[in-house]
């Protein structure tokens, strides 16, 4: 038997966010944010308006960093529990959201630790103190519908995710307003994190008929859209805003690959972002996954129109497809290329790839992989040469 979940409701298209009237009747909204370009776009206000008009008191954390650490995490739960609202609302990227996921789980279960939480699929159940609403501004993350969250660890700088069914936000927005005022730079490395989860979901050990499905559409509408996305095209963007959150109720219910091993790693060490950290990653990864998933990878390629006589063919069509899609987006070729100091990566790649072959996605890639290989791995991202192994 197989589980498939999703966000009880999503609400999607123009001016999505206005549904949030269904929340009438909750008393105390928490909402949960932390950039400046939220309140640059005004979403932020009209978040607030939408739920006072609901008659719902509003208060805001607004202290979320880029890659939120444990101890931001802490620090939010703790005016949860200060403040006790019957409805948490995450407003942003990847990083808000994720954020306000995990303060959720300390709100309602203060005893816990961070350490007691990394466990894939051990979390206890909630909504005893609140339901969830997650609001996507950017085109990539998808965690508005998927049951992950990824925080960083003040002291090693290494991101850890958590996976649980329990943290699936009860209600996603994704409201195709939103991402029309995305930085092109901000496009280009969101869409490429969406491409990758679409990739990666559909070749995991866990995928079904139905994570199957998704991934195909949502690779589709984000590959097809990106580029014209990514020079300005508002229906480009819309579509691709809808294609990466097809991708993440697809990898949410499949779960993902090395990639993302790597990218939970390297992403902060290297000061790269994490879907930049992806777009370098999938094209080595795909190759290096081929002996172990070759037809399904050509299953894609055939998906995107791609041209090969022979299976093989087909997946060297995708490999050649991603990076050049990478390259028209301005996106390096290899992690030297992104400007990564040699020394850096010579001094950390033991670890990194130690702490990547540990890391929960690890364990549902198409091709077993130990530390050994996880190095080289990553040593062709950082060279841009070939993987031998």
């Amino acid at each position: 038997m197989a589980r498939f979940t999703i966000p009880r409701d999503v609400y999607y298209g123009k001016n999505a966010m206005e549904e949030l009237k269904v929340l009438k009747g909750y008393q105390k909204a928490m909402i949960v944010t932390g950039s400046n370009f939220m309140i640059e776009n005004a979403s932020l206000e009209k978040l607030t308006g939408i739920l006072k008009a609901q008659g719902i008191a509003v208060k805001v954390f607004d202290k979320v960093e880029s890659n939120p650490l444990i101890s931001t995490v802490y620090r939010g739960a703790e005016a949860m529990r200060a403040y006790e609202p019957d409805v948490i609302v995450a407003l942003g990227g990847g990083s808000p959201v994720d954020a306000a996921k995990a303060m959720w789980v300390f709100y309602e279960n203060p005893e816990l630790t961070f350490e007691d939480i990394k466990t894939p699929y051990s979390l206890p159940k909630l909504r005893e103190k609140a339901i969830f609403v997650a609001i996507g501004t950017t085109s990539g993350t998808a965690t508005e519908v998927t049951s992950f969250s990824v925080i960083t660890d003040d002291a090693t700088k290494i991101k850890y995710p958590i996976a649980d069914f329990e943290i699936t936000p009860d209600i996603a927005i994704v409201d195709t307003e939103l991402a029309l005022s995305m930085p092109p730079v901000l496009i280009a490395d969101s869409g490429m994190d969406a491409i990758t989860h679409a990739v990666e979901a559909y070749v995991a050990t866990a995928h079904t008929d139905l994570t199957d499905t998704l991934a195909v559409k949502g690779l589709q509408m984000v590959f097809e859209n990106l580029i014209a996305s990514y020079k300005g095209n508002e229906l480009a963007r819309r579509n691709v805003h809808i294609g990466q959150d097809l991708a993440g109720m697809s990898f949410s219910n499949a779960l993902l690959g090395i990639v993302h091993s790597l990218a939970h790693k390297v992403g902060v060490i290297y000061n790269i972002t994490h879907g930049r950290c992806n777009a370098i990653m999938l094209p080595y990864v795909i190759e290096y996954n081929t002996i172990a998933a070759e037809e399904r990878f050509a299953d894609l390629a055939q998906a995107l129109g791609l041209e090969g006589a022979t299976r093989k063919q087909q997946v060297n069509a995708l490999v050649a497809a991603i990076r050049e899609l990478n390259k028209t987006l301005g996106i390096p070729a290899s992690y030297q290329e992104a400007g990564v100091d040699e020394k850096l990566f010579l001094e950390t790649v033991d670890l990194l790839s130690k702490e990547a072959a540990l890391d929960p996605c690890t364990l549902f890639n198409p091709r077993e992989t130990d530390a050994a290989n996880m190095k080289k791995v990553l040593t062709a991202c950082y060279y841009g040469t070939t993987i031998n192994c």
